[in-house]
């Protein structure tokens, strides 16, 4: 299994941080976290996150994560949904999101 991306505010990361995991608001509200493969980032990001500043990308190791991790269809695709808090040392990089000039995330970038 490769890497899993997840999209978050870099506020978000800090308090994940002093929390000791990360817990992303669909935890609460839809049971599991939102993550994608590396080629389903850039979809993901301009769709839902075109209008939010300061994001960071999770890199997330999918063999050391605690909480199940399931592949669940969406559409014609299937994407990766941890379901339950992501312990921190399964990210294993953290790296900023930065769109082009016209706002558009064009680049995946790299652990």
């Amino acid at each position: 299994m490769e890497w899993i991306a997840h999209i978050c505010e870099r506020s978000k990361w800090r308090e994940a941080q002093a929390a000791g995991e990360y817990r992303a608001p669909s935890l609460a509200v839809e049971g599991f976290i939102h993550c994608s493969r590396p080629d389903q980032m850039l979809d993901v990001v301009n769709h839902y996150y075109a209008d939010i500043p300061d994001l960071v990308l999770l890199w997330i190791d999918p063999k050391l994560l605690k909480p199940t991790i399931s592949w669940d269809a969406v559409g014609e695709d299937s994407y990766p949904h941890v379901y339950g808090p992501i312990n921190l040392d399964a990210v294993q990089g953290v790296v900023d999101l930065i769109p082009d000039a016209d706002g558009v995330y064009r680049h995946t970038p790299e652990l």
